[in-house]
């Protein structure tokens, strides 16, 4: 190929949600000659993570820069080797790392992991092996671990990674109570994630459901939602319950930009973690990577061979089609990890 196409950040979002219209295809030059501890990659697959909000937002996060206006958007992804300059990489390894979304890119090898681990199948290494599977892991591991029996609530059960921290509270032997953004999804998530109960967040009653969902409170919630989903669970949580707070989807959810029903009061928030003695804890992945990996592979990989857990994944064909299924994330089109499949 003499070309490179590659999905550029052509226009901040005019809205709340990220939409297909920020961005645009084009095509950049094929890389050059390799320096040493380089490696070329042709990239297989595309993670269409939540995360990514922040980098095309005009505001900087704490712990990532946005993309310029037209650069290549970036994301977690898989590649295949093409040519290598660097010993740990050979030609048709499969590695993973954080990239452009373009068909080749060239990266230092230190960079890069190796799937050598054995995942089940090489698109598992962005889902269940990836960010999603390890801030799962993180969460209900490290920072809020359920004891047997005890009740979890998930928020976005069938997201990227809601779904698999559903499996894993099961795994550690707690009753699991979802919460989704329609009926479908709540079956979804009791039939095939295997959770107890789902919970749909768009109902009418949705805060007297979950509190049936809940009868003997909620011990640990894996809080990916905020808003609505929130200020109905802070009510029922018990003394000394422990949070994991993920991150905060109803906020760039148009669904949920009304307003209604938060919780905004500060006082009256404070008030309930310090009567429920409550422990919150966020979650930031890059800090837990450092020596946990080898182990949370090692556990992933044995769980889903197990069948214990059981990844979902959402595939959306083809490189020119990435911003229209990362706009779907933020929608809740997805069920299960969203992967791109840029080629074979």
């Amino acid at each position: 190929m003499s070309t490179n196409r590659r999905v550029v950040l052509a226009e901040r979002p005019r809205y709340i949600v990220p939409t297909a219209s920020c961005f645009r295809m084009d095509e950049g030059p094929m890389p050059g000659d390799l320096a040493e501890g380089e490696v070329l990659l042709r990239t297989v697959w595309l993670a269409m993570e939540g995360t990514l909000y922040a980098k095309v937002q005009r505001i900087t996060a704490l712990q990532r820069d946005p993309v310029k206006l037209k650069d290549p958007m970036v994301g977690s992804a898989i590649g295949r080797v093409e040519a290598s300059r660097h010993p740990r990489f050979k030609v048709g390894d499969h590695v993973s790392g954080f990239w452009n979304w373009q068909d080749y890119v060239v990266c230092r090898g230190e960079r890069l992991r190796n799937l050598d681990f054995g995942p089940k199948k090489i698109s598992y290494a962005l889902g269940a092996h990836g960010l999603a599977g390890f801030g799962a892991y993180i969460a209900l591991d490290t920072l809020a671990r359920p004891n047997a029996g005890e009740t979890v609530v998930v928020g976005t059960a069938l997201g990227s990674l809601g779904h698999l921290a559903g499996q894993i509270a099961k795994i550690y032997g707690a009753r699991v109570v979802g919460i989704a953004g329609s009926a479908e999804k709540c079956q979804l998530a009791v039939e095939k994630v295997g959770l107890d109960a789902c919970v749909n967040r768009d109902s009418k009653d949705f805060e007297a459901q979950i509190k049936a969902a809940c009868p003997n409170g909620i011990d640990v919630y894996v809080d990916t939602l905020g808003g609505r989903a929130t200020d109905a669970v802070i009510p029922l949580m018990n003394v000394g319950g422990r949070i994991a707070a993920v991150a905060q989807m109803t906020v760039v959810n148009p669904a949920e930009a009304s307003g209604r029903g938060r919780m905004q009061n500060t006082l009256q928030f404070m008030q309930e973690i310090i009567a429920r003695r409550l422990s919150i804890r966020g979650l930031i992945t890059s800090d837990h990577v450092k020596g946990r990996v080898k182990e949370f592979d090692t556990k992933m990989k044995a769980w889903i061979d197990e069948g214990r857990i059981k990844p979902m994944e959402d595939i959306v064909v083809g490189l020119e089609n990435a911003p229209d299924a990362f706009q779907g994330v933020f929608e809740g089109r997805n069920r299960g990890t969203r992967l791109v499949k840029v080629a074979d």
